[in-house]
């Protein structure tokens, strides 16, 4: 019986990892690299290796970057007395495509899941805390996934945040339960920002 051979069956394990690929579509796209021409899937094997080694977090606010402070965080015409929350870097992405949002951004890098062993020790929650300790943050926009775990990690950090002087906010429930940020519509996203309210 034909197997593959070592190193085709080394890539399709690989594609197979990443999320949402199984089996028969990581063979897929292991012979579309067989298939295209050499300079073409080296350059893919150059954007991944690119991105590994150029790509860090936001010292700051925990966006993607190549420097160490983002593009967000460095721009003098944002509002640096709103701090918009988010679970992921990809959030940042959708919402700026909203266009409704002028402020700072504070990625979570995840989200309060303790069936899957994640505590706030794991996110970026004591940076948050920090950064509205220097006191010039007025206004903390909750902008967490509308789920069981966005909503409980949402009242954790309003817990949190509940000592300093600022405003807990959240998004309007414009956005459905049980939807993700990064799939819902950018006019959505931009009258949830607009008709945000108090946590």
């Amino acid at each position: 019986m034909a197997q593959f051979s070592a190193t085709l069956a080394n890539l399709i394990n690989h594609f197979a990892k990443l999320p949402g690929i199984g089996q028969k579509s990581a063979e897929r796209l292991a012979y579309h690299v067989l298939r295209v021409n050499k300079a073409e899937a080296l350059a893919l094997a150059d954007a991944i290796r690119d991105v590994r080694e150029n790509l860090h977090y936001c010292q700051q606010c925990y966006f993607l970057s190549e420097q160490d402070l983002c593009e967000i965080c460095r721009d003098p015409q944002r509002d640096p007395a709103l701090l918009c929350i988010v679970e992921q870097p990809r959030d940042v992405i959708a919402l700026e495509q909203a266009g409704a949002y002028r402020g700072l951004y504070h990625v979570l890098l995840g989200r309060i899941a303790p069936l899957e062993g994640i505590g706030p020790e794991n996110l970026t929650i004591n940076a948050l805390i920090q950064r509205v300790q220097k006191g010039e943050v007025r206004e903390v926009i909750m902008a967490t996934n509308p789920t069981v775990e966005g909503d409980g990690t949402a009242l954790h950090i309003a817990n949190a945040l509940a000592d300093f002087p600022v405003q807990v906010t959240r998004l309007a429930r414009g956005i459905t339960t049980g939807s993700i940020l990064e799939y819902t519509n950018r006019e959505i996203l931009a009258d949830a920002l607009t008709g945000r309210q108090k946590f």
